[in-house]
C-alpha cells in the first residue's frame, strides 16, 4: 500500500519513517518529531509541508505520489498522529515564545553582539566550534541549511545534544524574538558566496540545493 493510502498512524509511521526517525522519533540526525518544545511552535502547516515535500538534501521522500500536496488525509493524520504521541500540553504556557518564523530583518550586528552572550560559550569565537559545540560558521554547514533551519536550532535547541532551546543559554535570560533574529541574520551573513545555496525564504521547510549534507556535521552542530 503507498504511504499515502495509509490512514492510521502507528502503521504510517513504522513503514515509513521509523527506519530514519527512530521508533520513538528521537533520531538526532532527522527532523525532531518527538520534541515537544519544537511541536509546540511549529503549526501543523509547517509539519504538513515536510512530509508532503519531503527534503532530498537529508534524503527524506515525499510520503506520497504528489509532492506539495499538503491537504492528504495522510499527511493530516501524520500530523495529528506525531502530536498525539509526543507533543505535550501546556509545556511553553509559562514562556513568552518566539514566532516560528522570522517577523522582520535581521541585523548582523546585533547578530554578532547576541551571538556572544548567547552563542559563543558553546560555539567558541565566531562560531568556530569550542568544547562543547561544533562549528556552526563552516562554509559546508551554512550551504546545506536554510535560514529557517538555523532559526528552529536556536529557539527549540538540541536537548538530546545538549543544547538547550531559547530560555536556557545562559540562565534567567532567554532570547528575545529579534536576538534570534539577528543571530541568525549573522549566522547567513557568513555563507561564502560560490557553493549552490539554499532556499533563502525564511519560511522555507526545506533547502533547495543538490548537495547531500554531512549528517555527521548536521547532528553534531544541533541541525537535522
Amino acid at each position: 500500500m503507498a504511504p499515502d493510502e495509509i490512514l492510521d498512524f502507528a502503521r504510517l509511521y513504522a513503514e515509513n519513517c521509523s527506519g530514519c526517525h527512530g521508533a520513538e522519533g528521537r533520531e538526532v540526525r532527522r527532523f525532531r518529531s518527538a520534541d515537544p518544545v519544537y511541536l509546540a511552535l511549529a503549526d501543523d502547516q509547517v509539519i504538513r509541508k515536510m512530509t508532503a515535500n519531503g527534503a532530498r538534501e537529508r534524503r527524506c521522500p515525499v510520503l506520497g505520489a504528489v509532492p506539495g500536496d499538503v491537504n492528504r488525509q495522510a499527511d493530516r493524520n501524520h500530523v495529528a498522529g506525531i502530536r498525539a504521541r509526543w507533543s505535550r500540553r501546556g509545556i511553553l504556557d509559562a514562556a513568552n515564545p518566539p514566532s516560528y518564523s522570522a517577523k522582520s530583518a535581521g541585523n548582523i550586528f546585533g547578530g554578532e553582539v547576541a551571538y556572544k552572550t548567547f552563542c559563543e560559550g558553546c560555539h567558541g569565537p565566531g562560531g568556530r566550534g569550542g568544547k562543547k559545540g561544533s562549528s556552526i560558521t563552516d562554509a559546508s554547514f551554512l550551504v546545506l541549511v536554510s535560514d529557517q533551519d538555523l532559526r528552529t536550532a536556536v529557539i527549540a535547541g538540541r536537548p538530546e545534544l545538549g543544547a538547550p532551546d531559547w530560555r536556557g543559554n545562559v540562565p534567567g535570560k532567554p532570547m528575545s524574538d529579534q536576538d534570534i533574529t539577528d543571530v541568525v541574520a549573522w549566522l547567513v551573513s557568513q555563507r561564502t558566496p560560490g557553493p549552490p545555496q539554499p532556499n533563502a525564504d525564511s519560511n522555507s521547510a526545506h533547502i533547495r540545493s543538490p548537495i547531500m549534507p554531512n549528517e555527521t556535521m548536521l547532528s553534531r552542530a544541533g541541525y537535522s
